[in-house]
């Protein structure tokens, strides 16, 4: 299982599944990354955290541990 985390700055990745529950499941639903959803890693701030991706047409900045919970599958 590979995660969003994981993915290389510069690279695209597919959704595969999100794992979690409750409201902060929902709260990454909310923000596009839904099955099926191709992510582009743009930027990792120099601790690791957050994440700037860009997902659906715009860009978006998540945590170190919100991408792990999103499983995805390079493209």
């Amino acid at each position: 299982m590979k995660t969003l985390r994981q993915v290389k700055v510069g690279e695209t990745a597919m959704v595969v599944k999100l794992h979690g529950e409750g409201a902060v499941k929902r709260r990454i639903m909310d923000m596009g990354i839904t099955k099926g959803a191709q992510v582009h890693v743009r930027k990792v701030a120099p601790l690791g955290d957050p994440v700037e991706i860009t997902v659906r047409g715009y860009e978006l900045s998540i945590r170190k541990s919100d991408a792990e919970m999103i499983e995805v599958e390079e493209r």
